[in-house]
């Protein structure tokens, strides 16, 4: 299911920022790569399209923040900055676009 606030970020992050979806499938899964792009294009419709990047290094993308609830997959190792989703200074989506808004 979508995190409570979700699409109400992404839509107003959409207005400042060239967002993509970075995230990693199960390799040994190979459906599991349809099933994001599906996930994506159900709850975010056309804010989604083409913008899904597929990875299990994502610290090997470039980009100025990395939103993530995980420290795995390179994410910890991101070379700008993550935003650690879930955490104690970024809890909840209300805080994450507290933080983006003050960075305008």
């Amino acid at each position: 299911p979508l995190i409570k606030g979700a699409r109400e970020a992404i839509i107003q992050l959409d207005q400042y920022y060239d967002l993509y979806f970075l995230s990693t499938p199960m390799w040994e899964v190979p459906e599991s790569f349809m099933h994001k792009r599906l996930w994506l294009e159900k709850h975010f419709g056309s804010i989604a399209t083409k913008k899904l990047i597929l990875s299990h290094r994502k610290d090997l993308n470039l980009g100025k923040f990395l939103i993530d609830d995980r420290l795995h997959n390179g994410a910890a190792e991101f070379t700008g900055y993550h935003i650690h989703f879930g955490s104690e200074k970024f809890p909840d989506w209300k805080t994450v676009l507290n933080f983006f808004i003050k960075s305008k």
